[in-house]
């Protein structure tokens, strides 16, 4: 078995090591070759992979990065793991998907079993990939095609790929069978359903679960605040029931790519089978505004304005203990505090340069508000808590009176 793995990012590059840790060989494709070029030369840009894992793995003879779409053309399995990101006006984006399609159409020489990792709604395997790699391919070959979506939660110590379950469908009986066995490899559960649609399905009801409660939480914050009731307290309070509740918590919104992005291929799927997703929609608009309702609430505890002032923001990854800055809720954060008219400096030690800029430690100018967004391991609570007079916390771990 030789495997290939379309894309090297947060799903495809530790993928890519359970294999070879599994002592399967691995080529690990991608377009970006400074990536590639990185990867060989023993430079893991993924937190949850060291440098030690991946050079093990090409010292072992196991694992080689390639940009190079003609080193796939010897794989017996082919793995799609490609962003499957939202446009400019929050639509579906599946060019990745596509390109990587056309991709392995174009170079397999021999019959493959092809995977998708990548999440999209459902019918994306049977109708998009399926038919790209047919038209993509010169020869007169009959691919064997299945779906196992990823279920990576970067930075999860509790929760790997082979604790994880996993489930899985392929085309055909023989697809679905080849794709246990390929799983078997690198992990203990796997769960079969009865077709691609109910796995593409269930990956993003997964995550529009997580969209919705985070979503009610948030609100249930902005009501408890108006009434002057902790809602931590609260929270802490409802958790005690040992039944029919689940433990979630206010914050500046969700970030990553997927919970922000997943309920948006759900709800398109949805408005094409002639359903109003009026949960989903309603759920996207209250995280995305909740940068918003932050901003409203600090400005009028200084002054009714924020020209001017000089804002630190603490964390502009879009959760703890990683550097993923995809889709996060601070990004919205800055620029709306800037269109206030305020400066605006961000901290985080995990993220060296965002977008064109670097990270501003908390003792390094005289700050007039802190905002703290995301809370590390890494940063000290005693040196934000004393950056500025007033501190707003959206993580409830900040000694401070102001806080969700």
């Amino acid at each position: 078995m030789k495997i290939g793995i379309v894309g090297q990012g947060y799903v495809g590059l530790p993928l890519a090591m359970a294999f070879c840790e599994s002592g399967i060989e691995v080529i690990g494709f991608d377009v970006d070759a400074s990536k590639t070029s990185a990867l060989n030369n023993g430079i893991s840009h993924v937190e949850d992979i060291s440098n030690e894992v991946l050079k093990k793995s090409i010292a072992s003879g196991n694992y080689k990065a390639t940009s190079d779409p003609k080193d796939l053309s010897t794989i017996t399995v082919a793995i799609i793991a490609v962003p499957t990101p939202l446009d400019a006006d929050r639509n579906p984006d599946l060019k990745y998907l596509i390109s990587a399609s056309e991709i392995l159409g174009e170079n397999l020489q021999a019959q493959t079993l092809i995977i998708n990792e990548s999440t999209s709604y459902p019918g994306t395997l049977r109708n998009l990939i399926a038919e790209t790699v047919a038209k993509a391919s010169s020869k007169d070959l009959t691919h064997h095609f299945a779906i196992s979506p990823e279920r990576v939660d970067p930075g999860n110590k509790k929760w790997s790929i082979r604790t994880t379950p996993r489930i899985y469908a392929g085309l055909t009986v023989e697809s679905t069978k080849l794709t246990r066995d390929v799983y078997a490899l690198i992990c203990d559960d796997l769960i079969e359903v009865s077709s691609p649609e109910v796995a593409e399905a269930a990956k993003l009801f997964e995550n529009t679960f997580r969209q919705v409660n985070i979503a009610l939480v948030n609100e249930l914050a902005l009501i408890m605040r108006a009434m002057d009731v902790s809602v931590n307290e609260v929270i802490d309070a409802a958790s005690s029931k040992p039944y029919g509740f689940m433990k979630f918590l206010p914050s500046i919104g969700v970030g990553g790519h997927c919970i922000p992005v997943d309920p948006t291929y759900l709800a398109y799927a949805a408005k094409n089978a002639g359903v109003e997703p009026r949960f989903i929609e309603l759920a996207n608009s209250v995280n995305l505004q909740m940068p918003t309702k932050i901003i409203q609430r600090i400005k009028s505890e200084n002054g009714g304005s924020l020209a001017g002032k000089k804002i630190l923001v603490c964390g502009v990854a879009y959760k703890s203990n990683i550097s993923d800055t995809r889709e996060s809720p601070s990004e919205i954060l800055i620029a709306n505090l800037r269109k206030e008219g305020a400066k605006v400096s961000w901290y985080d030690p995990l993220v060296a340069s965002w977008n064109g800029e670097n990270s501003t430690l908390p003792e390094e100018k005289n700050f007039e508000i802190t905002i703290v967004a995301v809370l590390h391991d890494a940063m000290s609570k005693k040196v934000i808590s004393e950056s500025s007079d007033y501190v707003f916390d959206c993580t409830g771990k900040i000694e401070t009176e102001n806080k969700l």
